[in-house]
């Protein structure tokens, strides 16, 4: 992949073993004046990404201002959830504006899925290596 930058797997749980290694990317969020440094676990199963609770506060976004709510899926069902939008840097690229499914659950990692993240930038795994590639999404000339 052209400009790309690569990353480790983390260990999310040492008593897992090799089975606790994840994709987590780091990266800056910013909303206005506020940024925030995070750490987002890329998941090519999510159909949207998700901002937990505790970060949308951080970044300075208040849940009774949201105007544009949206219903999740799976173990994320029973919590209520807004669309932000959300200045991410990833490395050394150029911010993109990235969706988000803010969500009052506290206890889910910030998730980056296939709505908007997995449009923004192109992804190689190399799970038998415990790293990952990305870059900006490649623009297509015809």
């Amino acid at each position: 992949m052209r400009n790309a930058q690569r990353y480790p797997f983390i260990p999310s749980d040492v008593a897992l073993g090799e089975a606790s290694f994840r994709p987590f990317l780091p990266l800056t969020l910013a909303y206005q004046q506020s940024s925030v440094a995070a750490s987002g676990l890329l998941d090519t199963g999510a159909s949207v990404n998700v901002l937990p609770y505790s970060v949308g506060i951080e970044l300075g976004y208040v849940w009774e201002q949201q105007t544009t709510a949206l219903s999740l899926t799976g173990n994320l069902a029973q919590y209520e959830a807004s669309v932000v939008l959300v200045q991410a840097v990833v490395g050394q690229f150029e911010p993109v504006q990235l969706v988000f499914a803010w969500t009052q659950a506290t206890n889910v990692p910030l998730i980056l899925g296939q709505v908007n993240f997995f449009m923004e930038f192109d992804i190689c795994f190399y799970r038998s290596q415990l790293q990952f590639e990305i870059s900006p999404k490649s623009v297509v000339l015809e």
